[in-house]
């Protein structure tokens, strides 16, 4: 199908029709633009304030006992 075909098919289309088909276009248009956030970024977490917030929280020390008290003491009331 040739780009002059594609036109006269929408131009076939009831309004409604052509407004669902500029819709579709715009947003196929979005999701293949190459956007700031697809593309790849670097970014060293050590330098991050919340990488080793709960370094000393002793309760944590076992991650799953943890949810394990929390989940009873939260849930089994």
């Amino acid at each position: 199908m040739t780009q002059e075909d594609i036109i006269k098919e929408i131009g076939s289309l009831p309004p409604e029709g052509q407004r669902q088909v500029i819709d579709f276009i715009a947003f196929m248009r979005q999701r293949y633009s190459r956007s700031p956030l697809a593309e790849k970024t670097v970014v060293d977490l050590r330098s991050e304030a919340f990488i080793g917030m709960w370094r000393d929280r002793e309760d944590l020390a076992d991650s799953s006992e943890w949810v394990r008290r929390v989940r009873q003491s939260e849930w089994a009331q």
